[in-house]
């Protein structure tokens, strides 16, 4: 990963719907809107038709890629989506999803949130057995052909078979003709809700404010080690393997949006006492809080109310500047991130400042948010991150960079706080972290602050991240 932004790069986001006499493309769109924050690369569609699967994906923004016209022309009672960030596989049109795989009377459309450790294994035994993954390059692709060329007569018993075969993090959503299929990874890594839609449909979405943009009704979580069929007999649920929960932390600090729901917990009320645990740990003698924009909001805010410091908000947005790190080259990016936050000068000058962030993965652009900060006339920036120094990179779907380009694995505070020309810096504990979340410690993952790594990581996999000769980390 070559890209010089301070954030850990999302994974994607999936929607499945079951609504007969709906118009389950708009529901998808819809839902696949509320999810572009997972996901800026490629975007895509899959419907099915009276036995007709129709797939439109292209690479862009939701917005970008489909229309009014195209919509229209995705007929069908059932349908997924998929928004992609790369985690594996090349940023390429071929490697964009929902994939199509099909193989003597079995096809099935797939859209994949996570990312397995085991997919080098998988696609020498695909090509082993002269079941060869196609052209594309990623780990979804590899499990879309498994389901329909492991020899089983149906979709669902092709999934139900492939399921305990992949190792690693992933949500699925699954089209074959008449069904939709949910299913998540023991550990439950990446989340994926089920709704109501009345009248016998039926959505999955990786967040609840998806739901929530399609009018659907939360009914509950897929479970870690589940699978659900959606088809016109309802919902049906299969058990493939006992659940061991591991949600990644880092949704409830950055990747979820704020309005939903995981664990049934609050990512916003998660993200204020996060903010508030902060300002117990690390207090600041400043005169105001100001978040950086969007996801430094909450946390500011919990902060500002332990602190009894005034919130402000210090930065102008320009919500129609894409994220910094899509960008071509990082002299574009540093460019950028000007034209994409700007402080308002009067509220900053002479002010000393506690700035709140979700967290750092170098540090660039940390060190030019405090560079902009003092320019606009700040007389102090005290930054407080709403999360652990981020020391080890993850495998499991989210592009955190290699294991040496990870400010927070290679320098103490200290030298972190004179990298970003702060006046002070200090970040939150693991234990104020996960406090904030109100879930229970064994159900979380922390891999990249903790280098507990819940799912065993092959050294060929580890090397990619730089992590070839480390010790202390679960092969």
């Amino acid at each position: 990963m070559t890209s010089g932004d301070d954030k850990p790069h999302e994974a994607c986001g999936v929607v499945g719907i079951y609504a007969p006499g709906q118009e389950v493309a708009k529901l998808t769109y819809n839902a696949l809107l509320a999810l572009q924050h997972r996901g800026q690369e490629s975007a895509g569609i899959t419907v099915a038709d009276n036995g007709l699967m129709t797939t439109f994906k292209e690479m862009g923004l939701v917005a970008q890629v489909f229309n009014e016209n195209t919509l229209n022309s995705l007929t069908g009672d059932l349908a997924i989506g998929h928004v992609r960030y790369s985690t594996t596989g090349s940023s390429v049109w071929e490697n964009a999803q929902p994939i199509y795989r099909h193989h003597g009377r079995l096809g099935a459309a797939l859209g994949h949130n996570g990312n397995l450790v085991n997919t080098m294994k998988l696609a020498s035994d695909l090509a082993g057995d002269d079941r060869r993954p196609g052209d594309a390059s990623n780990d979804s692709d590899v499990i879309a052909q498994m389901i329909v060329t492991c020899g089983q007569p149906s979709v669902e018993e092709g999934i139900l078979d492939t399921l305990p075969k992949l190792e690693g993090a992933f949500s699925l959503v699954v089209l074959d003709d008449h069904a939709v299929f949910g299913a998540r990874d023991p550990h439950g890594l990446r989340p994926l809700v089920l709704g109501s839609l009345g009248a016998g449909g039926y959505a999955l979405a990786s967040e609840t404010c998806a739901l929530d943009t399609i009018g659907a009704t939360f009914i509950r979580e897929i479970e870690p080690g589940e699978m659900v069929v959606i088809d016109a007999n309802g919902v049906r649920s299969h058990r493939y393997a006992a659940a061991t929960p591991a949600l990644c932390v880092f949704e409830y600090v950055y990747f979820a949006r704020p309005d939903s729901i995981l664990y049934g917990k609050s990512v916003q009320k998660a993200r204020y006492q996060m903010g508030m645990k902060l300002a117990e740990e690390s207090p600041a003698d400043a005169d105001i809080v100001i978040p950086v924009p969007d996801s430094g909001r909450g946390a500011a805010a919990g902060f500002s109310q332990a602190s009894k410091l005034p919130y402000v908000d210090g930065f102008v947005k320009n919500s129609y500047v894409g994220r910094t790190f899509i960008q071509p080259s990082q002299a574009v990016r540093q460019k950028g991130i000007g034209a994409k936050l700007n402080p308002i000068a009067h509220l900053i000058e002479g002010k000393r400042l506690v700035v709140v962030d979700d967290s750092i993965v170098r540090g660039n652009t940390t060190r030019q948010i405090v560079r902009m900060l003092r320019h606009a006339g700040a007389k102090q920036v005290h930054m407080r991150i709403s999360s652990p120094p981020i020391k080890w990179p993850c495998f499991y779907g989210i592009d955190t960079a290699n294991r040496d380009e990870l400010i927070g694995g290679q320098q103490t505070v200290d030298e972190i706080c004179a990298h970003i020309e702060a006046d002070s810096l200090a970040y939150l504990s693991e234990e104020g972290m996960i406090e904030g979340t109100e879930v229970a410690a064994g159900k979380l993952c922390t891999a990249c602050f903790s280098s507990n790594y819940p799912i065993p990581v092959p050294l060929e996999v580890k090397v990619t991240k730089n992590m070839l000769e480390v010790e202390g980390v679960p092969q």
